[in-house]
């Protein structure tokens, strides 16, 4: 009986000599803890990954090395460090680790998350960067975020009204999921999957599945994800990822089937969500159905929970510490006001939600570990050697509480960002909730307008309080396991409405939103100042006119849209647009607008100056 166990103990020995004493002897690596045979420190690593790893910084230093099987782990829990990797080392360490499940969710690695960095990688990446997430798109779509985030407020308005929940609590992750979830297939599919009552629809229940089925699957293969020889024991396996890609590309194609069928009706003039702007983008870029589908999927797991999953935290925050909800939502009174809800174009005036939020996203991440990077070569950081194939990960949560970078790190304070300005797209390496160089997130400022949106709009809207019976240093802060880090326990909250009760109705606060969403979806409409309800950009028109829509040009183009009440005003700002309006197009573009004064003073039209162009105005032009 012992004699057939001798030649595995062999085996086995020599593997773990080959792959974790060999690399120690050739390289210098970073300490970290000791590995077992084949499987490494796999059952070391606790389910709450960054917590582990920030406890392990605490014995071995800010880089430390892990093995999960074979495969050689490295990470960094510092801000210096993260600039090495991110910044000074980046074009070493900008592949991408792409386990099995990851390569086949990805079609191995041809959308934009899993790719390698490479031709494919740098093409895909200028589609997002100069086509799906510039300035002028964003605002676009601006209506459909604001649209969201008021039926949000509805919704959560009339469930703590209701009399059956009075003095209830009720969870905020509800509202924020659907509210997230409808926003990010709106901006992306260009539809809701999930209607005002919280019901999907068939398209939506099949999303759901998907989505569901995805986590299934990767959650079944944990273990074996980091010991490539275990894959022979999940035979079944391989089948039912074929099967979930042919179901997540089958409704991904009826989608975009869809959107081509309308684009064609309305010969290309209606509303470009990301799924219209990839299609028409498609041969200019030479994209494969492959990759767009995989761009779609990418965009959804990236902003569904990610949005969700930041502004409980910012809430929790929030609730806990009910002297920031109090400055905060004397903020929000003196610069909205009690008798119309904020808009996206009041955040340069909300210093304060805006460090809420950043120091909301700082103690909180929605992802705390960073994806891993892989070394596509041999490399050293801070003097240790990086093997080629090696993954690096940037522990983010443990960079934002680094005690020698900020004062007093595990506490709540959004006045830090006050006494400094602190960037939270890549640019500082103390703050990397959405990554940094090579691969930082594209989508950073949108992820940025949603949060700051929903977060504001619930603490201008209602005043939270713990449920009855809790105090606020009872609420549970910590996390659940996963990549998008949720609350282990929802928050529950006590929602107490503080505006009119007008400014509740979805149908009311929308009426402008609705007119000018009807409009875009219905036309290409230049971009352009968001307008308020009623008055469109009446009161942002500055006296001297031609400066104030020469700075308009600056930002929204050389053609721009200018609301003034009801009527759109286009305004172009270029010699080649002037010669398009004035000669080209001059026939359609020859009548003239009267106001009500200048219809009396002209008896309608009946001058030169004030007249349509028709019979009358050319007689008298003749004359």
């Amino acid at each position: 009986m012992g004699l057939p166990l001798l030649p595995i103990f062999s085996i086995t020995l020599i593997t773990f000599l080959f792959y974790h004493l060999y690399p120690r002897l050739r390289y210098k690596l970073p300490p970290g803890p000791c590995p077992l045979p084949v499987v490494g420190n796999l059952y070391q690593v606790k389910p709450v990954k960054f917590r582990c790893f920030a406890e392990w910084a605490q014995v071995y230093g800010p880089i430390f090395s892990f093995w999960m099987g074979s495969t050689l782990n490295v990470v960094v829990s510092s801000s210096a460090l993260a600039k090495e990797v991110l910044k000074e080392k980046d074009q070493q360490l900008a592949d991408r680790h792409r386990s099995r499940v990851a390569a086949r969710f990805s079609k191995d690695g041809q959308d934009l998350i899993w790719a390698d960095y490479g031709p494919h990688y740098v093409k895909v990446r200028k589609v997002c960067t100069l086509e799906l997430f510039t300035p002028k798109k964003l605002e676009a779509l601006r209506p459909i975020r604001e649209e969201e985030v008021t039926t949000m407020v509805e919704s959560l308005y009339k469930d703590c009204t209701n009399p059956e929940n009075s003095g209830k609590s009720l969870s905020v992750r509800k509202y924020l999921g659907a509210a997230a979830l409808n926003n990010i297939t709106r901006l992306t599919f260009g539809k809701r999957f999930m209607n005002w009552e919280g019901v999907l629809d068939d398209q939506g229940l099949e999303f759901q599945a998907i989505a569901a089925e995805r986590l299934k699957l990767a959650s079944s293969l944990a273990t074996a994800m980091h010991i490539p020889w275990l894959w022979w024991m999940f035979p079944l396996e391989e089948e039912a990822f074929a099967k979930h890609g042919e179901r997540q590309d089958r409704l991904a194609r009826v989608i975009m089937e869809e959107h081509s069928a309308t684009r064609h009706k309305s010969g290309g003039t209606a509303q470009q969500h990301f799924v219209d702007a990839l299609l028409t983008l498609r041969e200019k870029y030479d994209l494969s159905e492959v990759t767009i589908i995989g761009l779609l999927w990418d965009m959804i797991a990236a902003g569904r929970d990610t949005m969700a999953v930041s502004v409980e935290w910012a809430m929790a925050e929030v609730i806990k510490n009910p002297r920031v909800q109090q400055k905060v939502q004397e903020e929000l009174d003196r610069v909205v006001g009690y008798e119309r809800v904020m808009t996206e174009s009041d955040f340069s005036n909300l210093p304060y939600l805006e460090c809420v939020t950043k120091e909301a996203m700082r103690l909180h991440p929605p992802t705390p570990l960073m994806l891993p990077h892989k070394a596509k070569s041999n490399v050293k950081i801070d003097g240790y050697d990086i093997p080629k194939g090696s993954n690096v990960h940037v522990n983010v949560w443990a960079v934002a509480r680094d005690p020698e970078v900020w004062k007093n790190p595990n506490e709540f304070r959004p006045e830090r960002f006050l006494e400094e300005d602190v960037d939270m797209k890549g640019h500082d390496f103390r703050l990397l909730p959405f990554g940094a160089g090579r691969r930082v997130c594209p989508g950073a400022q949108l992820g940025i307008y949603l949060v700051t949106s929903m977060l504001g709009h619930l603490l201008h809207h209602f005043w939270w309080t713990p449920p009855e019976g809790v105090k606020a240093e009872e609420i549970d802060m910590l996390e659940n396991p996963g990549t998008a880090t949720y609350m282990r326990t929802p928050i529950q909250a006590i929602a107490n409405p503080r505006l009119p009760a007008h400014l509740y109705n979805r149908v009311v606060v929308d009426l402008f939103i609705s007119s000018y969403l009807c409009q875009k979806l219905r036309f290409k409409l230049p971009p352009g100042p968001c307008r308020l309800p009623i008055m469109g950009n009446l009161f942002d028109i500055k006296p001297v006119r031609f400066q104030c829509f020469a700075e308009w040009a600056q930002v929204y183009g050389p053609i721009i849209s200018v609301w003034t009440g009801s009527n759109l005003n286009v305004v172009v700002s270029s010699p080649e647009l002037a010669r398009e309006v004035l000669k080209e197009n001059d026939q359609h573009l020859a009548n003239r607008h009267r106001s009500r004064s200048v219809t009396k003073f002209t008896s309608d039209g009946q001058d030169l100056a004030w007249a349509d162009y028709g019979a009358q105005y050319v007689k008298v032009k003749k004359l």
